[in-house]
């Protein structure tokens, strides 16, 4: 035991042996820049981020420009949370609205009653209330999709990793290094794919991305050839980018603005990546490294379902609700708000202008929320985090690709392999010196004990079910001859 702990020390690898590797000749190895995880020259650092850490500051667009971090936790009441909430797309809404219910009420208390049944409240507060129903149904079923699709990417990557790094053989001599070259090169294009239909669906193109351009520089694209003709997004001015937070329809920006201005065709990065995946999967099925035809149709598999998930995306995002419904409910809930102060003002007065607002935020701040989760896959605060979903893909490929593949002759072998446990605490080992019948009458041995244990948990359950079945039969436990005296033995026994 303590040879083989002393053995697994002198193989481990020290954080200076990542990038300085330990050959007989070290002058042969190429010294070249340090990568972003190098524990030399300063420490480690941390990855580079396609949004910038927001941590520690106070200001409001750090604070309501999403995606939210899903590992940072709040304490505070979910009716005192600010960050997700729609509240800075509400401010203009709810102004107008102050001002309108504002005007009316005026206007009913000095110069003319401005004044209407309250029919009109019910019947077309039964309307509102469906287009609401409808349109925040409809935007969460596109954003669960979504965030479906997104599952299904993370776990064919991690399938289409397993099995290239398990299964894929590795050939002797420099054969071999080439091979484990060429597989850690197809965990980065599973990475790289992932980060490629991100931007792809946020309408991000090229390949100029923090953690992205060194995957798949060397790699023949579209949208590499395109890289120098594609328009830098600009800095908007303070006018604009507060009217784009705020909401303003008039400030919004096109998202397709920089692929529709692109002089080059840009291709389709995402698509183009997997037929570089496909091409490594036929290499190692024609090498024989591959050569199972079960892994062969897994790696396969794996890549087809990678080409569903980025069409299933793709459908998500440019099949949104029909512009003729969000027309239509944008104006029912608009006529349904200013027509409040008119039906609220004789029965609520100057009280008719907090009501009005607080009415507006209800039904604008519902259809607020259906429109910032009808796309999924943007910047909103409450869009899915697909900077996180990528990054923890990489995370474990990383520590798929940390080891060997395992060795059932090693690990079964393990001296704290208990194979029997609880019944028992021997090793894979020490059972090895017993037949195989021996294990077979332990394992029926731990089975009976299984049952022993569930009728101690059960024991108060059964002496509730004797004393009513006693009861049922008008016995008090002193008798002879009843079923409970003559099935007790048995049952003992």
């Amino acid at each position: 035991m303590a040879s083989t702990s002393s053995s697994a020390g002198k193989s481990t690898l020290r954080p200076l042996e990542i990038e300085v590797p330990r050959t007989a000749d070290n002058s042969k190895v190429e010294q070249g820049a340090l990568s972003p995880l190098s524990w030399r020259e300063g420490g480690a650092q941390r990855l580079p981020m396609s949004r910038r850490p927001t941590a520690g500051s106070l200001e409001a667009e750090d604070y309501f420009i999403g995606p939210r971090d899903m590992s940072k936790h709040s304490k505070w009441p979910f009716f005192l949370r600010m960050h997700g909430s729609v509240l800075p797309k509400m401010v203009l809404p709810l102004t107008v609205v102050a001002l309108w219910s504002t005007l009316i009420t005026c206007i009913s208390q000095y110069v003319y009653e401005l004044k209407i049944s309250s029919l009109l409240l019910t019947v077309l507060g039964f309307v509102v209330g469906l287009a609401i129903s409808f349109r925040t149904s409809s935007a969460y079923e596109r954003y669960a999709e979504g965030r479906k699709y997104w599952s299904q990417m993370l776990c064919v990557g991690q399938n289409l990793a397993r099995t290239l790094w398990i299964h894929a053989s590795e050939r002797e001599g420099e054969a071999g290094k080439e091979d484990l070259l060429a597989k850690l090169s197809a965990m980065n294009l599973i990475v790289a794919f992932a980060c490629a239909v991100k931007h792809k669906l946020r309408f991000e193109p090229g390949i100029d991305y923090d953690n992205f351009r060194d995957r798949i520089e060397y790699l023949e694209t579209f949208a590499k050839a395109a890289e120098t003709d594609i328009p830098k997004s600009k800095k908007y001015s303070t006018m604009k980018a507060a009217g784009e937070y705020l909401g303003v329809p008039f400030a919004e920006s096109n998202p397709r603005k920089r692929i529709k201005r692109s002089k080059k065709p840009l291709g389709n990065l995402p698509l183009e990546i997997l037929n570089h995946l496909s091409s490594y999967v036929h290499s190692v099925i024609n090498n024989k490294t591959l050569d199972i035809g079960l892994y062969q149709n897994q790696a396969i598999t794996s890549i087809v379902q990678l080409n569903e998930v980025l069409v299933g995306t793709e459908r998500v995002l440019q099949t949104p609700l029909p512009v003729a419904y969000s027309i239509s409910f944008s104006q029912i809930t608009w006529v349904y708000v200013l027509m409040l102060p008119f039906q609220l003002w004789d029965a609520l007065r100057w009280v008719t202008i907090p009501g009005c607002i607080l009415a507006a935020y209800i039904i604008l701040g519902i259809a607020a929320i259906g429109r910032e989760v009808e796309n999924p896959f943007g910047l909103d605060v409450n869009d899915l985090p697909l900077e996180a979903y990528c990054e923890e893909l990489e995370m474990d490929i990383d520590t798929i690709t940390a080891t060997p593949p395992p060795q059932p002759a090693q690990f079964m072998r393990n001296l704290q392999n208990m194979p029997l446990y609880p019944l028992s605490n021997r090793s894979f080992t020490s059972w090895q010196r017993h037949s195989k019948q021996d294990i077979r009458d332990a394992l029926m041995t731990k089975t009976r004990a299984d049952m022993t244990v569930r009728r101690s948990f059960n024991a108060n359950n059964n002496n509730e079910a004797d004393e009513k079945h006693h009861a049922a039969n008008g016995g008090d436990g002193s008798g002879h001859g009843g079923p409970g005296h003559s099935t007790a033995p048995q049952a003992e026994a």
